[in-house]
């Protein structure tokens, strides 16, 4: 199950409508809505990092690291194409692991790199293939038929988290109304949508220049954000 973007829009409203705060148009709203779920999602890798460092408990539905890997797995893709082996998926978030031809590669810098080529040692296989990572992508590296060095341009997939898709709410243009057909909702659990509504009132504050509607709503925030590491 996801967030609906209307239900969370229409909390939005009626909150910042109720002291004639303002108006947040749907343009505003999409705006401050993604910005909302990016920070939730980036969120939930350094609460991942933490809370695997502490010990968990043997409470099925309250271990907090099972609870953020829950949240996390609808993001996660395995075995994705990459084109010509070095262009990555488009909506790649955090990369994973790359994969030749079932073997898993080894991230290396381009400096190790220079050191493999000159060892004969550690010079790479088909079953234990390399990769390096740059602005263009990925290139992986395993053996030609003669034991040589080579870049692989087939064969190569890769185990990634996906970028959360763009959040929109949208309106008939004959009524006005909300039109869930052309509407695109969260992709975050529904546990997140209190958080969602207040983080984007927070937001709100600011482009409505209010600032005790951003003070209400960051408070909030910050106890709900207490309440969970505590």
């Amino acid at each position: 199950m996801s967030v609906n973007v209307n239900t969370v829009y229409q909390r939005v409203l009626a909150i910042t409508n109720k002291e004639q705060r303002g108006y947040i148009t749907p343009q505003e709203f999409n705006t401050l809505a993604n910005q909302a779920q990016l920070d939730i999602f980036e969120q939930y890798f350094y609460d991942i990092n933490q809370f695997g460092r502490i010990p968990g408990n043997d409470t099925e539905y309250s271990d907090m690291l099972d609870i953020l890997e829950e949240k996390v797995s609808v993001f996660e893709k395995t075995n994705q194409t990459v084109t010509s082996g070095t262009t990555l998926p488009a909506d790649l978030y955090r990369l994973g692991s790359v994969v030749f031809n079932g073997a898993e590669a080894e991230s290396i810098t381009q400096k190790d790199y220079v050191y493999i080529t000159q060892s004969k040692l550690r010079t790479p296989s088909n079953d234990f293939p390399i990769y390096i990572r740059d602005n263009s992508g990925v290139k992986v590296y395993g053996a030609n038929t003669s034991g040589a060095i080579e870049q692989k341009t087939s064969g190569v997939t890769c185990n990634y988290m996906k970028v959360p898709s763009q959040v929109a709410w949208a309106s008939n243009s004959n009524t006005g109304l909300y039109d869930a057909g052309n509407s695109t909702n969260f992709e975050l659990h529904e546990s997140e949508e209190t958080e969602l509504v207040i983080k984007i009132l927070a937001m709100a504050g600011i482009i409505l220049r209010d600032n005790s509607l951003y003070g209400i709503a960051s408070g909030e925030d910050t106890k709900n954000v207490s309440q969970e590491k505590s």
